[in-house]
Order: structure tokens, then sequence, then C-alpha cells
């Protein structure tokens, strides 16, 4: 394997990251309006705490799409495999916890999972939009490769906080959630928040630090 001449695959990298992109961007749409009209007409705690976000006709098509998504996007490992770059823990980490979190958690409809889902479109609209740009040959800024890794540590922040909030207001019987199911997603997103700011600090600060001392 080590061998082998690695595939450069640009025009089937183009087109898998636009198909995410594109997914990505209505997802964010739908739900983010979805979560926005609740957020504005019925508050912070109805949204994070309200159930229908997995059962109103527009947002549980979204629910459902997002969790199923989370297999096909394990795609991004084999690309990164076949063109023989660097595989990252975080990269394969990631990806891993997030789809058997989903699966694990919309069967109960946790609270807290319309922000979660949301968030991760959103996130994820923008990232595969750069993930195009690049596999096309377009030069794309580095700011905007920061900014990318800066929503990422904003949405992990947000998560924990989410957390935090599903679990107070649980203990009033306002929000339906599991002690075990805040754990393990207060876990994930403790571990995702570090690991990004390792992998913010390491790529840009680090970076830039180097280069400054080899000028």
């Amino acid at each position: 394997m080590n061998k082998r001449a690695k595939f450069e695959l640009r025009k089937p990298l183009v087109l898998w990251s636009l198909s995410l992109a594109v997914f990505s961007i209505f997802g964010a749409v739908r739900t983010g309006a979805y979560m926005l009209y609740i957020l504005m007409t019925k508050g912070l705690k109805q949204s994070v705490c309200d159930q229908s976000f997995y059962i109103g006709p527009v947002s549980k098509f979204w629910a459902y799409a997002f969790v199923l998504s989370k297999a096909p996007e394990l795609g991004d490992t084999i690309f990164i495999i076949l063109r023989k770059q660097k595989l990252i823990f975080l990269h394969w980490y990631h990806h891993i916890t997030v789809l058997l979190y989903s699966w694990y958690s919309y069967k109960d409809m946790v609270a807290g999972g319309g922000w979660f889902m949301t968030m991760n479109y959103g996130v994820h609209a923008v990232m595969y939009s750069y993930y195009a740009l690049r596999a096309a040959g377009f030069r794309v800024s580095r700011k905007f490769a920061m900014f990318i890794t800066l929503s990422q540590i904003t949405q992990m922040l947000i998560g924990c906080v989410i957390n935090y909030l599903v679990f107070s207001w649980m203990q009033q019987g306002q929000c339906h959630s599991h002690v075990q199911n805040i754990i393990w997603s207060s876990l994930m997103y403790l571990s995702y928040f570090v690991l990004f700011c390792h992998f913010f600090f390491e790529a840009y600060i680090g970076k830039t630090r180097k280069e400054r001392k080899v000028d």
C-alpha cells in the first residue's frame, strides 16, 4: 500500500465535496429557519427542550437525513487514504464518534438535538464548500481555513453549554434526556474542543511562528 502511487481523484473529490456542501447548505437553511422560529417565538429553553424538531413536517426530514448522512461522510477518510494524505486522529475520531452518537441518540429524541444538528449543518456547509473549492484548484485564503476551524471550536463550546442547559432543565422535568446521554455528549464535545484547539495551534499559530523564525 505504501509503495503504490497515490490517486489524484480531483474530479471525484470535487463532486463529492460539492454534493456534501449543497446537502449541508440546504440542511442548514431548513433547520436554521426552524430553530430561529422556535427561539424567537418560544425562547431559549423551548429551543433546547422542545422535541418537535424530530417530528415537525420539515425538520423531521432533515433530522433523519442528518443521522443517515454520517455514514456516507466516512467517504472523506477513503479519499484521504487513496490520495495518500496524512490521516490525523482528529479526523477519524470525530467522524466515528459523531456517527455512533447520532445513531444512538436519534431514537430517544433527546433534548438539544436541534441545536447539535443545526450547528453541524452550518459548519459543514462552509467546510465542504471550502473543500470543493480547494479540490477544484482554486486558491483560497488561509484565513478562510482559520475561520472554519474557529467555527468548529465555537460549535464545541456551544455544544457544552447546551448539554449543561439540558442537564439543568432535565432536573426540573422540562427537558427530555438521560444522564448517560448527556455524559457521552459532554465528553465528546469537550474532547472535540481540545482536539480542534490543538489543531488550530499546530496548523496556524505554531506554523506561523516557525515561518517567522525561518525568515
